[in-house]
Formats: structure tokens, sequence, C-alpha cells
């Protein structure tokens, strides 16, 4: 399939998902005694819209019809989409904002390295459109695991949550966060369904988790938005972390997340721990590292001498 045929599916299967959760009688309507798929019928969506069953039919069927703005609208709150299901619809439907098949080519400059560097007591990371980490700074290397041991393809976050063991061990309640890291992912997917960088992804973690391959038609869409999430790292056991994200002015997709330890917990001094740790190689959840031979005291010792 071509770029468009593949955006016009993902629209056919949003909508698909979107009709499949809202009742007949949630809609106002005298629900049949006997019904062979959940939710509402195309017939149903196309009356509360008022438009025609063909056309509803059509868009569902992946046909390359023409929309309006205002009948998007109409689907959208009979759909009952919330603001982002309400951009995700008019992203696939209108293609807006249009995003030129070749994207602006992702950097991170060395004055912006310079300064994830120095920024030593948060874990910050840089994220593209496509979730592919492009810079890190030591803290990050140290709280995760080390970037630089990954092979090149591995440096995507979407692909590290499912398949990177070190990851997914450090998360609390990993399928509560690894469902919503998908939703998030799928806002962006929806700007670029069809590019072949994406697809490429998507048919790569497809194959290689069964988890994402389980959840990913469901379609879920969450915005991006600032939070506080646990974390049981191997060396200092519970850790909050506070995380925050930012887009750089040149190029809005490409995104700085950083990692703030919360007051709880004692987080603030474990995450010093971990990094101080990290800076004597007495740590890492790198695979072919380990600092089981470091104990918390030995730790401790190093954090009173080097942590400035």
């Amino acid at each position: 399939m071509n770029q468009d045929e593949i955006r016009r599916q993902e629209l056919s299967n949003f909508l698909r998902t979107r009709r499949a959760r809202i009742s007949p009688t949630d809609a106002g309507l005298t629900a049949a005694q006997r019904r062979r798929t959940p939710g509402l019928r195309r017939e149903e969506v196309a009356q509360l819209a008022g438009v025609s069953v063909t056309w509803y039919t059509w868009i569902e069927q992946k046909r390359p019809i023409s929309v309006s703005g205002g009948t998007l609208d109409n689907l959208a709150r009979v759909l009952r989409l919330d603001p982002i299901e309400r951009t995700q619809l008019f992203q696939l439907a209108l293609r807006q904002p249009v995003i030129e098949s070749t994207s602006q080519r992702e950097t991170v400059s060395p004055r912006f390295q310079r300064m994830l560097d120095h920024n030593g007591a948060m874990p910050a990371f840089v994220m593209g459109r496509r979730w592919d980490v492009l810079a890190w700074n030591q803290a990050a290397r140290a709280f995760f695991f080390d970037f630089e041991q990954l092979p090149a393809d591995e440096h995507n976050l979407v692909w590290l949550c499912f398949t990177n063991s070190a990851l997914r061990s450090l998360i609390v309640d990993w399928p509560t966060r690894a469902r919503d890291v998908l939703a998030r992912f799928r806002a962006d997917y929806g700007r670029h369904a069809g590019d072949s960088h994406f697809v490429e992804l998507i048919e790569r973690l497809n194959s290689a988790s069964p988890e994402f391959a389980q959840w990913w038609p469901r379609h879920d869409i969450l915005p991006l938005t600032e939070g506080c999430s646990q974390y049981r790292h191997p060396l200092v056991g519970r850790i909050l972390a506070e995380h925050m994200m930012f887009s750089l002015a040149d190029n809005p997709e490409v995104r700085v997340v950083v990692f703030l330890p919360a007051a709880e917990a004692n987080s603030i001094s474990k995450m010093r721990k971990v990094i101080v740790g990290f800076r004597s190689g007495a740590s890492s959840t790198c695979p072919g590292r380990s600092g089981a031979g470091s104990t918390e005291s030995q730790i401790e010792g190093v954090s009173r001498r080097r942590w400035v």
C-alpha cells in the first residue's frame, strides 16, 4: 500500500473502533434485540451525523472520497470524541496539519548536547518525531540503561518500552504504562500515517512484541502531558520521578524529556546514588554490565566524595 492508502486504512480502523464503543441507548436510539456486533451500526452513525449511509460506508471502506470539516465535526459529536481524538480524526481525514514527506532532518547540535551533559542531576533525552532517541545525558544512561551500548536501530522509545527487559523491569505497573506510551505515540503517528519510517517501526514491533500486536489495533489515544511515575531501580529500590516535555523552537516535533526526582520516597537522594554509582562504574542496568557487587554503603561513600 502507498502512503495515502495506509492513511485511509488508519482512518477506517479508527472510526470502527470508535463506533464500536457507543451503545445505541447512549446515542438515544432504541436498541434492537439482536445485534451481531457491539456499538453503533454504520447506518446509525450516518443517520445521527446527517450524512448518507453510502458516504459513511465508503469512508469505512477506505475509498478516496472528499470530506469536509463540518461533516467531521458531526462525526466527532456522534462518536463522542474527546479533543485529542477529534484532532486525530481531522489529521487522518484531512491531513491537517499536512506533514511533508521529506520531513525536516532531526539532529541535536553540539551546543544542545553540552546543555544536556551539564544537567547532571536529572535524566534527560531528546526524542524525534518517530520517538527515536536522538541524544541523552549521563544521568539518563545511569537511571534507564546505557544507550551507548545499544544498537542504533534500537534507539527508539516505543521499541525499548516493548522489547527491552531492563526498562520493563524498571517500570512499576508496566502493562498500564506501556499502554499509555502506545496511546501517546498513536497521536503522533496520526500525523505521519503511511510514512515508510513509521510503517517499518510498526511492522517490527508487531513481530517482536505480543503485547504491542494486541494493543495497537485498539487505536487508544492520549495527549502528551507531564506527570509523575514510579520506578523500581535495582540499586536503590522505589523511586518517584516527575517527567516534563519541551519542544524545540526550530523543530516542534523534536522534544526534550526531563525526569525530576520527586521529594517523596527519598527519591532525590536515591537518584543521586544511582547517578554517582554509574559515574564510578558501580552500576548499570545495561545488558552486559552489572552492579551486583556494589553495596549501598559503597555508593553512599562515593556520593559524599563526588556529588556536586
